[in-house]
Formats: C-alpha cells, sequence, structure tokens
C-alpha cells in the first residue's frame, strides 16, 4: 500500500528532513504511507525552496506531464465509447434462479426433451362478444396455431382448441390461449419475438391478438429499463452540474467532478461488454453503473477539489497543493472505494448471476472512479492551477465580502451541541430508525413478474387478464420431472398420489418419452404464493417409483431463497470482517470499526422499512405509478444493503478521516470530533444530496424494482448523511470518549507498521496522550488559528471555560501557527 501511495519518507524520515510529522515521524503515526507532500499545506511550506523535491512518489507520478496524462485518459475514453457500444443489446433479463438448484437442473431437462412442457410465449386472443368456441372464433384460433407452429425458432404449440383444456379458457368463455415456446437463449429469444410479434398482434377476423408470455415480459422490460436509462441520464447530468455549481460556485470547478464520472460510466460500460463474452450479465447492472459512476465519482472530486482550493486559499503553489490534497483527501478517496468494493464484492458470494452482474459493474464502476479522480483529476487541477475558480458565480451574491475559510460553523454548532446532549441523541436518533424499519418485519418475499411493468405495458395487460380471468394461474403451473424406467401403472399411482395433495387444483400428464416423463401441477392459487411453495415442498417429498425433480416459477422461487439463506451470513461476514480491518487500518482503534458496522447497518433500517411499507403493501403506489405484487423480489434487499451500506462506508470514511487526522494533530477527541463534522459535514451533505438526485432519476423507472432500487437507496443515503453522520455518530463517539481510540499493544504496534490515516501524524498524536487523561476541551480563546480555521462562528461547549490560557500542543513550537502544522 504504501507503494502505491507512493511514500518516500521511510520511518527513519526525521524533523529536519522538513517533514510536518509524516508517518515515519510520529510514533503514533502509520509508516511509510504518505501520498503526497511532506511539506505543510500553508504559503510557508509552498514558499519552501525544496518544496517540489520534497513530494511524495505518488504526486510526481501524477503530476509530471499532466498533458500527456488527460491525452492519453481522452484515448482511452474514446476505446472505452468504442468497446462498450451495444452493450445493453448483450445484457440478460433474468438471472434470479440458483444455477445449480433442482429447478434450474430440471428446467434444462424438459427444455431438451419436452420443449412443449414450458411455454414462454403465449397469445390471448379475445372473442369480444362471442364465444371462443365459436366456429367462426374456433376456426380463426387455428389458423393462427397453425401458421405460428410452421415459424422457425417456435416449437411446442399447443391451444385451448387443440386440448380442451379448461385452464386455458377463461370463466366468462369470451377469451382463451394459445401457449408456445421461442427456443433459444435471451438473445436469440428476443430477436425471434421481435420478428414475430408485429405480425400475429392486433386483429384478425373475429378475435383480437395480444402477445403475453415470460419472454415478452423479458424482453419489454429489458426495452422499457434501456429507455428509462437514457431517460435517467438527461435528466441526472443537468440537474447535478447544477448543484455542483452552486456547490463550488464555479462552473469550471463543477465540470471536473462530473468529467470524472462520465469516463467511469464509459469504461465501466466497456468492462461489462467484455464480460459478456465469457459470463451472463443482467441489465438491471447497467442502472448501478451510472448511478455509481456518477455518484461515486462525483464524490471523490467534490473532496479532492474542495481540499485542493482550500490550500490554493492559503498560499500554496498548485504542485504542492496537489501534494497536500492528494496525501490527505486523496488517501481517504482510496480507502473509501475500497470499503465500497468490498460490500459490493459480497454480492460475489451468490450463485444468482442477477447479483453477481451488480458486483462486477459495481467494483469496475468505483475502481474507475477512483482512478480517474486520483490520477486524471489532479493533472487537471495542476494545468488549472487557480483558474479552478474561475467563473464564480457566487460573486455575484456575495457583494465583495470574502468567502469564509470553511463555511462549517453551523456544523460545529450542532456537533457541540448533540455532544453537549449526547445520550438523548444517542437513544433519540436509533429508537427513530429501529421505528421507521419495522415494517421490514413483515416482508413477503416472491419473484419479478409481469407486475414490474407499467400497467399499460402490453404482456402486463395479457397476464393481468389471465390472473383476473382464468382458472388456477395458467403459465404458473409446477413441472414434474420423472426419470428412470417406469410402467403406466406406476406413473398412474403417482399421479393420484400427487393429485390429493391439499394444494394441488389439477394434474395433466403423464408424457412419457423414453425412460423420462413429466406431470403438470397446477396449484390452486397465485403461482408464486405461499402455498405454491408449500406445494413445492410436497411435491418433492412424495414417493415416486423413480427420481423426481420439481419446476416452475414458485420451485425457482423456493430455491433462490434457499440459496440467498445459505449464503448470506458468508457475504454478510466477509463485509463486517474486511470493513473492520480497513476501518482498523484507518483508524488504529478498535472500537471505531465496530461503530462503523453497526452505525452504518443501523442507517439501512429506513430503507427497508420504506421497500415493504411502500412497494410490497402498495402505499403511494398511484403517485409512484407502479402495481404492487404484494412482495419483494428475494434478490432486491441483498442487492440493496450492499449498496447502500458500501455507500454509508464512503460518507463514513470521510469524516473519520477528518476527525482522525485533527485528534492525531491535538489529542483532544471532543475537539477532534466537532472539527471533523464542522469540516466535513456540509460537504457530505452536499455529496449525498447529489448522489441522492441520481438515485432519484434511476428511481423514475417504469419498472417497479429499478424505481424500488433508485428510490430506496436515496432514502438511505439522505437518512445515512443528515441524521447518523450529523446526530449518532457524534454522539456515540461523545459517549464513547477517550476510550475511543484505544487498541492493545499488539494491534496499536500493528496500524503503527501498516495502517495509513488522512494527513501527516503530528507530534500530538494520540499515542503520546497518557490513558486515563482528561479530554482537553478549547476555549473560545485558547487556540486563535484554529478560529481562524474553523470561521469566528463557532460556539463554545456548555464546558468551555472562557479566558483559560492556551496550552501548547506537545511537540509544537511556540508561536507556530496550528493550521499550517495541520496543512
Amino acid at each position: 500500500m504504501s507503494e502505491v501511495n507512493g511514500a518516500d519518507a521511510g520511518p527513519g524520515a526525521g524533523p529536519d528532513e522538513g517533514s510536518d510529522g509524516g508517518a515515519g515521524a510520529s510514533p503514533g503515526g502509520s509508516t511509510g504511507v504518505d501520498t503526497g507532500s511532506d511539506t505543510g499545506s500553508g504559503a510557508g511550506a509552498g514558499a519552501s525552496p525544496d518544496g517540489d523535491a520534497r513530494l511524495g512518489g505518488w504526486t510526481r507520478f501524477v503530476t509530471a506531464r499532466p498533458r500527456l496524462s488527460l491525452l492519453v485518459a481522452l484515448l482511452l475514453t474514446a476505446l472505452a465509447v468504442v468497446a462498450g457500444s451495444g452493450v445493453a443489446d448483450r445484457l440478460g433479463s433474468g438471472g434470479w434462479e440458483d444455477p445449480t438448484a433442482q429447478s434450474t437442473y430440471a428446467t434444462k431437462a424438459l427444455e431438451r426433451e419436452f420443449p412443449a412442457s414450458q411455454p414462454n410465449l403465449l397469445l390471448l386472443l379475445d372473442a369480444g362478444g362471442a364465444s371462443v368456441d365459436d366456429p367462426s372464433v374456433a376456426a380463426e384460433a387455428k389458423r393462427i396455431a397453425a401458421r405460428l407452429a410452421a415459424e422457425h425458432g417456435v416449437t411446442g404449440v399447443g391451444s385451448y382448441w387443440q386440448s380442451g383444456s379448461p385452464a386455458l379458457k377463461a370463466r366468462d368463455g369470451h377469451e382463451a390461449l394459445i401457449a408456445a415456446r421461442i427456443t433459444g437463449d435471451e438473445t436469440a429469444a428476443a430477436d425471434t419475438l421481435d420478428r414475430l410479434a408485429p405480425s400475429y398482434r392486433g386483429k384478425s377476423g373475429p378475435v383480437e391478438v395480444e402477445v403475453g408470455g415470460p419472454v415478452a415480459v423479458r424482453h419489454e422490460m429489458q426495452t422499457t429499463i434501456k429507455e428509462d436509462l437514457t431517460r435517467a441520464e438527461m435528466i441526472a447530468l443537468p440537474v447535478t452540474l447544477l448543484l455542483l455549481v452552486m456547490v463550488f460556485g464555479s462552473a469550471v470547478a463543477a465540470l471536473l467532478p462530473l468529467g470524472v464520472g462520465i469516463i467511469a460510466i464509459l469504461g465501466t460500460n466497456a468492462v461489462l461488454r467484455g464480460l459478456t463474452e465469457v459470463t451472463d450479465v443482467s441489465v438491471f447492472a447497467m442502472n448501478l453503473t451510472t448511478a455509481l459512476g456518477l455518484g461515486l465519482a462525483i464524490d471523490y472530486a467534490l473532496f479532492i477539489v474542495r481540499r485542493f482550493r482550500e490550500e490554493l486559499a492559503t498560499g500554496a503553489p498548485p504542485r504542492t497543493a496537489v501534494g497536500t490534497t492528494l496525501r490527505t483527501a486523496g488517501r481517504t478517496v482510496l480507502f473509501s472505494s475500497l470499503t465500497v468494493a468490498v460490500s459490493l464484492a459480497a454480492m460475489l458470494v451468490f450463485p444468482q448471476y442477477f447479483l453477481r452482474s451488480f458486483a462486477y459493474a459495481g467494483i469496475a464502476v468505483v475502481l474507475l472512479a477512483a482512478a480517474a479522480a486520483l490520477i486524471l483529476l489532479p493533472a487537471a487541477l495542476m494545468l488549472l492551477g487557480d483558474r479552478v475558480n474561475s467563473l464564480d458565480l457566487r460573486r455575484l451574491f456575495r457583494r465583495g465580502r470574502p468567502e469564509q475559510a470553511d463555511g462549517g460553523a453551523l456544523w460545529g454548532r450542532m456537533a457541540s451541541l448533540v455532544m453537549r446532549r449526547a445520550p438523548l441523541f444517542a437513544v433519540a436518533t436509533t429508537a427513530g430508525l429501529i421505528v421507521l424499519g419495522l415494517p421490514f418485519l413483515g416482508v413477503k418475499f416472491g419473484t419479478a413478474d409481469d407486475r414490474q411493468l407499467p400497467s399499460g405495458a402490453e404482456s402486463h395487460i395479457v397476464q393481468q387478464h389471465i390472473r383476473d380471468g382464468f382458472p388456477g394461474s395458467p403459465g404458473g403451473a409446477l413441472e414434474v420431472l420423472a426419470e428412470g424406467a417406469a410402467t403406466e401403472t406406476q406413473y398412474a399411482g403417482y399421479r393420484e398420489r400427487i393429485a390429493a395433495l391439499p394444494e394441488v387444483l389439477r394434474v395433466d400428464g403423464p408424457l412419457v418419452k423414453g425412460d423420462a416423463a413429466y406431470f403438470s401441477v397446477l396449484p390452486k392459487g397465485e403461482a408464486v404464493d405461499e402455498g405454491a411453495q408449500r406445494l413445492v415442498g410436497e411435491l418433492r417429498a412424495a414417493d415416486a417409483p423413480f427420481g423426481t425433480s420439481v419446476t416452475g416459477t414458485a420451485a425457482v422461487l423456493v430455491d433462490s431463497k434457499h440459496a440467498i439463506a445459505d449464503r448470506l451470513p458468508w457475504a454478510a461476514a466477509f463485509i463486517a470482517i474486511v470493513t473492520l480491518l480497513l476501518v482498523f487500518l484507518l483508524t488504529g482503534s478498535v472500537l471505531i470499526p465496530v461503530q462503523a458496522v453497526l452505525l452504518n447497518a443501523l442507517s439501512l433500517t429506513a430503507m427497508f422499512g420504506a421497500v415493504v411499507w411502500v412497494f410490497q403493501d402498495g402505499h403511494l403506489s398511484g403517485l409512484l405509478d407502479f402495481t404492487s405484487s404484494g412482495s419483494i423480489e428475494t434478490t432486491l434487499p441483498v442487492l440493496m444493503f450492499c449498496v447502500a451500506f458500501g455507500l454509508s462506508m464512503d460518507y463514513g470514511v470521510f469524516l473519520l478521516s477528518r476527525i482522525k487526522e485533527e485528534y492525531d494533530h491535538t489529542g483532544d477527541h471532543r475537539e477532534a470530533v466537532r472539527f471533523g463534522l464542522q469540516r466535513t459535514g456540509g460537504l457530505i451533505t452536499a455529496a449525498a444530496v447529489i448522489l441522492a438526485v441520481v438515485m432519484v432519476a434511476i428511481g423514475t423507472s417504469r419498472v417497479a424494482n429499478t424505481k424500488m432500487l433508485g428510490l430506496g437507496v436515496a432514502l438511505a443515503v439522505l437518512m445515512d448523511a443528515m441524521v447518523v453522520r450529523s446526530l449518532l455518530v457524534p454522539a456515540v463517539m461523545r459517549l464513547t470518549g477517550r476510550a475511543t481510540w484505544w487498541a492493545p499493544g499488539p494491534l496499536r504496534r500493528f496500524h503503527d507498521r501498516f495502517g495509513l490515516s488522512e494527513g501527516a501524524a503530528p507530534a500530538a498524536a494520540a499515542g503520546t496522550v497518557p490513558d486515563g487523561a482528561p479530554e482537553r476541551d478549547l476555549t473560545p480563546g485558547q487556540d486563535q488559528s484554529r478560529d481562524r480555521a474553523s470561521g469566528p462562528d463557532r460556539a463554545p461547549d456548555a464546558d468551555e471555560v472562557p479566558g483559560q490560557d492556551a496550552e501548547p500542543v506537545p511537540g509544537e513550537e511556540p508561536g507556530r501557527d496550528r493550521a499550517e502544522v495541520r496543512g
């Protein structure tokens, strides 16, 4: 890690080398992890004649030839555009099934041996006021069925008029179904459907034909997602640019994060296009690419550009400012990207390619966003220098008044208030979040179906007609594959046993082919309701003189739930352990990593409660324009947890790193918390609002799952930034006091050797303050340099003593401005 961060000051670096307390120069600091300049950020540091010589290796690398770096990036981006073109057409719309499950095996075997057993295309024929048994209607229906059977890529055509099955005839007698199977994978089936549907859809003699079935649902969902993603990008980009201009004031600075985001998105599209050559990738992953590409890239660029402008404001030249920025904000961005990538990588534990696709897309876009922010952005800042502040639109409103150094006095006062009433804020905030999450206790898991689509979608209309007007659940039958030689008597006996099960409406079959046969079992209720899921278990437990495998929609759901439940503890353990390790490396504390994991998980309760209350129970369905299926797709909570937890850790790392930096400089726990929130509160909130805008744009999708993902994660991000980071974190850290930074001797030594931190470790590091010493609270007159850095509006805490004499920081030169030391 030290090599990546470009350290060139090893453990032996001493004060005489001009270090302001580099990692190797402090007993409480980390070893050899300096990312940028070893000089301070003030004008004095920048004026050093050998400032460039003391720049860290990473800074020298990214600033040596900035124009060349940007040119190479431009060429690579152009190649990514070419490589990623057409990626959406190669993505699948399924992926919810476990490829190793019994239902998957049976599905493939039935498709191979009995293709007519699993129709994926349904033609709904509406005879208007006439009966489907009317001779003219029957003749036209038979003609359509015969024509469909002759089509290339279509097999297993059957209909009510051929079989007389009551399951294929509506109760009112005015509608009936033709069923068939389109062969091939998702892409081939979609191409066949595009070729066939226009010639069958619409008026045909005495009947009106509408096209539905699973293949039509998948195809329409894929098309809708592509259209919605384009619209979401058209919404998110201009709104994001406007918000960035409001945050930075400068139009030039606002364009930089947007550029980083676009590069990350285009690069990830190229990665996904390459992955489609070797594995299945879900079309839903495109939404995550856009959301995280814009959101995280903007987050990272926000912190880097903000810190760079702060350094310029102290008088540092651009190269020194870039070095200090990379050493501080850059290191935090690196750490943050790793924590987000870890959360997303946990989805690789699950067998469903729907979840694995989000891991592929998420890891790629996070790493590309971090790389662009740590390589290309510093190069651009080197070339821009002071011009990064050009086109400052806020000058129109400041009327010549100088801009405040940090503008975070409000956040500082809020932190002081929260810490004075820490027990109240901790209990009230925790209780409120738990209450918001209570609806999740009533969650019901289901599978994605046509109700994901808008109510006006053709395939949704067809399936809704079937649900409302046909007996049982046509298209939702369970198929039992029987393998092994058997007699007609044995088949008949087995059929009688399963027909007697309480959840069975009707059993058709067997259809025998060699030593294999299959039975079609129609449940009494919905295709995936609790009764159908119980029936799956009963069929699998039923005695049979031959081997049996059960598949069908309910069986796929049962197997998917089992696969997720089986692997969820492993995924959660992976996220927790790696997150604990990363946060420990950042902070050197045993308690802070535990707090981070627990508080991040707590911040997600509102999201999960809202998902059930809105999307399962159907509240606000009219306002948000979706159809509730009465359940939540099984994989969605896992996906939303991994994404939202990673983003919460993203903001947590930014806050903790600034608190740690300040604590290392002062040894004052309470002031470090106040200062950290003051410095990052506004920026984290701005970043959260911008990311929420992107997620809400994704949430405008007409597909319910995508709407749920976008709006749910937007809520989680806002709750985390505005409630957990602003109220709960400072309250809990105040309650834990100096014990927050404790670590046993072996772990402390491990952190001293391998740990990372934002900024150079100062002489007044945490390790230099004796254990058990009282917390030292700064008073209004204690450190004038702090007042200048923090703004004149900082409100004193109630227990601060006005007029208290300033205490020198151990190891700090008398009279030296601490802001200069801090960098």
